[in-house]
């Protein structure tokens, strides 16, 4: 089985000054769930190469163990430093897509050409996608075969409006996911801020927040391992 990520290569929080990028736990922890698993997995990002990691998501506060893992991981940091051109993938080498978060992915993935193409073409030849935090955002111009949006009428969660304000970002994004995904027809779902929440519907799979990381890839190895005894 193979699987690609998708990363971020967007490093500028709006107009603030700040740095931001991918969040490092939500890469770490479907990497080690897929890799454990035995499943290929290949790194790409928007430009290719050394995609920019949130600096706050390897705060010691926010380091999980997968987190600290990953950063001890001379083959993972090798990986992560040689991403692939997301403009050179094919979905047809792939099972299945995952998109970590952070903020990176709001300016960048979701106004992306090539990613908008590989998430439908992915859907259309019946292969699951998986986002988590801010990651649904990148579904934002993302079609159905029939040219609808392709969240309409689906099941979703992705980062809350209330999460949003508290890490004071609100009036700094481009749009809000939760907001997002509503206005696009998707029938939006979340659990209490920062709890991990993963939701299924079809060949999609969002989650709530970097907690809901590590479930939300889980639901994704358990699609891929059902779909490959079903075709064996």
């Amino acid at each position: 089985m193979k699987v690609l990520i998708v990363l971020t290569s967007h490093d500028q929080l709006g107009n603030t000054g700040e740095k931001t990028g991918f969040w490092l736990e939500e890469l770490a922890a479907p990497y080690y769930v897929l890799k454990d698993a035995g499943v290929n997995v290949t790194l790409a990002s928007v430009k290719g190469g050394q995609p920019p990691l949130d600096p706050k998501s390897n705060d010691p506060s926010f380091q999980t163990p997968a987190t600290r893992r990953f950063e001890a991981d001379a083959d993972a940091k090798a990986d992560l430093s040689s991403t692939q051109k997301l403009s050179d993938v094919s979905a047809g080498d792939y099972d299945a897509v995952f998109y970590p978060g952070g903020h990176g992915p709001m300016w960048d993935l979701a106004e992306d050409a090539n990613s908008k193409a590989l998430i439908e073409a992915t859907f259309a030849s019946g292969k699951p996608v998986a986002l988590v935090c801010h990651a649904p955002g990148v579904l934002r111009h993302v079609k159905a075969q029939d040219g609808s949006p392709l969240v309409k009428g689906k099941n979703v969660t992705g980062f809350t409006n209330s999460e949003e304000q508290a890490v004071g970002l609100t009036d700094v994004v481009p749009f809000l996911v939760e907001d997002m995904l509503k206005a696009n027809g998707a029938s939006y779902s979340k659990a209490g801020d920062w709890q991990p929440y993963v939701v299924t519907d079809g060949l999609l799979i969002t989650g709530q927040n970097p907690a809901s990381s590590d479930p939300a890839a889980n639901a994704l190895l358990t699609m891929l391992k059902h779909r490959e005894s079903r075709n064996s």
